[in-house]
């Protein structure tokens, strides 16, 4: 049987990937911050918080590191952790950098400490490649980052293939494209559009505020997406992915489309604030998943007006209000 340790458990990846290795027959492992206060909430409407063995770490700390690989023993990690919302980092850059590169920098070096041959998978990010301008993203396709968040995404990533380069590690830098499921915390504009539409279907008064309609993103949904990561420590040697659909679509199609699946008009109910345009934002994002499909024969069974369907239906059958 496999071992596997998820960093990062409690959140939306953490968990539907958990949910696929136990499908798979891995020992599944977990950490979070504080596994004594952490809810797992997601482990828990997934069926399988009680299928997991769940560890504290916190990925910042070495000693903190060290002490939950040595625990587990685990032959693959995913290190999923850290703060993972790009307009909080510029309201938290020390704590998102902080989270994200010395997370990363104390797992490869407890992975070489170890030497257990221990195979990585890194969540890297297509935030890292800033706005590319109507071009899709390759696995060459320079950094370009435009927020807190990007700029730690884009270190983190080239420490881990320096680690892969020097000391001969087994670590992946998956770079996905955005990607969504029911399992996105509120913040989120895609599970907070699909939230306000389904309940101004449900009788609600209220405006949906949102900041710029006209940035552009290729949007995924996640099961297809943590697959990929399983893929790519399943291959014979290491390397990075781009993970995405390949299709791009603006935010104003996404408002549009899940308002007009709940039978509404979106001109009707929404509205633009400054307040929430970024100081600095992505006009347009998206990635070729070339390599993927050749290498890893992944391709996304779901694009945007899937995935909106999905949260909508999964909306209405477990609503956030």
């Amino acid at each position: 049987m496999k071992r596997a340790l998820i960093c990062g458990i409690s959140g939306q990846d953490g968990a539907y990937l958990a949910k696929l290795l136990l499908s798979k027959g891995y020992e599944v492992w977990g950490t979070s911050r504080d596994a004594q206060v952490t809810s797992f909430s997601r482990l828990t409407r997934l069926g399988i918080y009680d299928q997991v063995h769940l560890l504290s770490m916190a990925p910042n700390d070495f000693r903190s590191v060290l002490q939950a690989l040595s625990r587990s023993h685990p032959q693959e990690i995913y290190f999923l952790a850290g703060q993972s919302s790009v307009g909080l980092s510029f309201e938290q850059p020390a704590e998102t950098l902080d989270s994200i590169l010395q997370g990363t920098l104390n797992l490869l070096e407890a992975i070489r400490f170890l030497g257990e041959g221990i195979r990585l998978y890194h969540a890297s990010s297509s935030e890292s490649f800033g706005d590319l301008a109507g071009q899709p993203a390759t696995e060459e396709t320079p950094f370009r980052p435009r927020s807190p968040y990007a700029v730690a995404k884009a270190s983190a990533h080239w420490l881990v293939a320096n680690y892969r380069e020097a000391y001969g590690l087994f670590a992946c830098n998956g770079i996905l494209f955005n990607h969504e499921s029911p399992l996105r915390p509120p913040r989120f504009v895609t599970r907070k559009i699909v939230a306000a539409a389904c309940r101004i279907a449900a009788g609600s008064s209220e405006k949906l505020a949102l900041g710029r309609l006209d940035v552009a993103r290729d949007w995924g949904w996640a099961p297809d997406y943590v697959e990929a990561m399983w893929r790519m420590l399943a291959q014979d040697s290491p390397g990075d992915f781009i993970i995405a659909t390949g299709q791009t679509h603006s935010l104003e199609e996404f408002v549009r489309t899940a308002f007009a699946l709940v039978g509404l008009d979106w001109r009707e109910h929404v509205v633009c604030s400054p307040e929430l345009i970024r100081p600095s934002d992505i006009a347009w994002s998206g990635g070729n998943p070339a390599r993927a499909r050749e290498r890893l024969g992944w391709t996304a069974s779901q694009t945007m007006h899937d995935v909106i369907r999905l949260m909508i239906e999964a909306e209405r059958t477990t609503p956030s209000y």
